[in-house]
């Protein structure tokens, strides 16, 4: 009886682990996200600036541009040169469930009021990118060196790089923080960043679900090894902005209920490197840019110019 009671636990363990594997880490459409209340996922961005960003977008001649993965992925990008650059260049990192070209109304921002290049990818998982899973911005920051390696081939040695994500995007530039990076990237923004997948999917399981983190979170772990090359234990913007040498802008909107507010402190005390964190009342995931958008532009302006020439 006992053996019987324990083999049917472990099967339940098992089958939940492929069940959340499906819902939060397979590539697929992401119906739960239309049903969360902190989230306006249809166009899938938060807020208004998509409207913003997709109108200025539609007007630009963007470079259809592709890398490859170490894993062998075909990834996907829009190259946006600038006369006015000079070899600056920002590479702009979109959401979960998102694509390259919904990070409009940022580029727009780059691209008219600071006179860069822009680079938007397409994650992989993600848009026209190959891929079959979400990485959460681990697997991602393998590829960003890639793609700031295709920049600076673009612009030449002198390049300046600034890395700039949102959400998923936010925890993609940080991740990639962590790594051994070349001495064109000068800046990274980081808007509404989560510290680990662990905490955040910790954090969704208990709000969406009712559950605890174990053994639920593990056994979607185990999976995501098999099927995706990575655990949720090693995929730690927390971890990597310890080891970052690059300044770090951190913002959050105090209002997130998706990826939680305490998230920003955690990530600002660990992180070493010459760092600012620009918090917008009452603004809500994804936010931050529609809800202050003047003084976004500001903060962002003033630390960037603070490192690029």
């Amino acid at each position: 009886m006992i053996g019987a009671v324990i083999v049917i636990i472990a099967a339940a363990v098992v089958y939940a682990g492929f069940f959340f594997y499906g819902v939060a880490v397979k590539r697929a459409p992401k119906e739960f996200l239309g049903s969360s209340p902190d989230l306006k996922v249809d166009p899938p961005v938060a807020g208004p600036s998509w409207g913003e960003g997709k109108e200025w977008i539609s007007r630009q001649t963007f470079q259809d541009v592709s890398i490859v993965s170490e894993d062998g992925l075909e990834l996907k990008g829009y190259f946006l040169p600038s006369e006015r650059a000079e070899g600056r260049t920002a590479i702009i990192a979109h959401g979960y469930s998102g694509q390259a070209k919904d990070m409009g109304a940022y580029a727009k921002f780059y691209y008219e009021n600071l006179g860069y290049n822009v680079l938007l990818p397409d994650a992989r998982g993600h848009g026209s990118s190959a891929g079959n899973y979400i990485g959460f911005g681990w697997p991602e920051r393998r590829d960003y060196l890639q793609w700031i390696h295709y920049v600076t081939e673009q612009t030449g040695p002198g390049a300046e790089i600034v890395l700039h994500g949102v959400s998923m995007g936010g925890a993609t530039v940080l991740m990639t923080s962590g790594e051994v990076l070349p001495q064109q990237v000068k800046v990274i923004v980081a808007d509404c960043a989560y510290s680990s997948v662990t905490a955040q999917l910790t954090y969704q399981l208990k709000r969406m679900y009712k559950l605890p983190s174990f053994p639920f979170v593990q056994s979607a772990s185990t999976v995501t090894r098999l099927k995706a090359g990575y655990r949720f234990s090693e995929a730690s913007a927390l971890k990597q902005v310890r080891k970052s040498q690059v300044p770090i802008l951190f913002i959050h909107g105090d209002a997130d209920k998706f990826v939680p507010f305490a998230m920003l402190d955690e990530l600002y005390e660990a992180c070493r490197s010459p760092k600012e964190k620009f918090v917008v009342p009452g603004a809500g995931h994804g936010l931050a840019y529609d809800m202050d958008k003047e003084a976004y532009k500001a903060k962002v302006a003033g630390f960037v110019t603070r490192y690029v020439h």
